[in-house]
């Protein structure tokens, strides 16, 4: 049922970070409809276009002319997902707020089943795909970034870290409390939240293009989770140093006894360079990474002291208008 008023709320926020994406979004609001129309229940999309080279955003300015229920957000510059999203986040204002990509390879039909299951009382439920269409070394480096969530965020082994999920709006607004250039969705999900469940869907064929998101893209994300949200990496480190210490200690002693107690095996002239060489290679780079960890924690204080910005909104189309209900939509589409 529509209503005129500007504090309505719908019963679902769609949040769509767009890169590179201008074939698909028509296709992917038709399939929200497709799904969303037969339950009769209030709805929105946002299309938060993260300053895509492409005609992204003329594509998103034409379906907002047309469809009151879309909200486009432009960006000025790119950011990244995970700041394009914590923007959209911010504009939703459904009961539930579902995250999902651009490209259809989170399909829209299996939207109403994620309502469903987060309505038996969750916070957040997650899309679990039975087979992920995508390289090998993505489904490796999301095999390891889960491992390093396990460690960092107290993440669930069962639970698949997916793109694709629906939030709780009292868990949306206190993660777009923060405010850090660097925000990570999963991570401050987790740092809110246990009630966290998911359900088995399909991960289809992307519609059109192909990724946008690179090897370097994901190490980013990756250093977001590791550094950004514990002290157990710096944690780790310590350890780390009082290991070899001790190592190096103990081998002290063992040189010394085994030199005092057998020194017929250490003939004069023995100088052993080689050894020296690769122990201080070793132990340099050591040295090195555990600088570089140190540097990240210090680099990401600097960058949020400073107050750099997690996004710069260049326009927001239908901003003030009320979203629509699912079944009201194709009749003003059509006016």
């Amino acid at each position: 049922m529509h209503t005129a008023d500007p504090l309505f709320q719908p019963d679902l926020s769609i949040v769509v970070p767009v890169y590179r994406r201008e074939e698909c979004l028509e296709a992917l609001i038709g399939a929200i409809g497709e799904a969303l129309d037969p339950t009769n229940r209030d709805y929105e999309v946002v299309l938060v276009n993260d300053c895509s080279p492409d005609n992204s955003w003329r594509v998103i300015e034409a379906i907002c002319q047309t469809n009151p229920n879309v909200v486009g957000i432009d960006l000025r510059r790119n950011f990244g997902q995970d700041n394009a999203l914590i923007t959209g986040l911010r504009q939703s204002r459904g009961r539930y707020v579902a995250i999902m990509d651009d490209d259809l390879q989170h399909h829209p039909r299996d939207l109403p089943a994620l309502l469903d299951k987060i309505e038996e009382g969750a916070d957040a439920v997650y899309a679990d795909f039975r087979v992920k269409r995508q390289k090998l070394w993505k489904n490796l480096g999301s095999w390891f970034n889960g491992k390093v969530a396990q460690f960092v965020v107290n993440k669930p082994a069962n639970i698949y870290l997916s793109p694709y999920k629906i939030i709780r709006k009292e868990v949306v607004d206190m993660i777009c409390t923060y405010h850090g250039p660097e925000p990570y969705i999963d991570g401050l999900l987790f740092q809110i939240t246990s009630r966290i469940t998911q359900i088995p869907v399909d991960h289809h064929p992307r519609y059109a293009g192909r990724s946008t998101y690179t090897f370097w893209k994901s190490l980013r994300v990756w250093g977001r989770l590791a550094f950004s949200f514990s002290t157990r990496p710096m944690r780790l480190v310590s350890w780390f140093g009082f290991a070899f210490a001790g190592l190096g200690l103990l081998l002290a002693v063992v040189v010394i006894l085994y030199r005092l107690l057998f020194p017929e095996h250490f003939p004069p002239g023995t100088v052993g360079w080689a050894s020296l060489m690769v122990a201080l290679l070793v132990l340099s780079g050591i040295q090195m990474l555990f600088f570089g960890i140190l540097g990240e924690y210090t680099g990401r204080t600097f960058l949020r002291v400073n107050n750099k910005p997690q996004a710069a909104i260049r326009g927001v189309l239908n901003e003030t208008r009320t979203p629509v209900a699912a079944s009201e939509e194709k009749v003003l589409s059509a006016k």
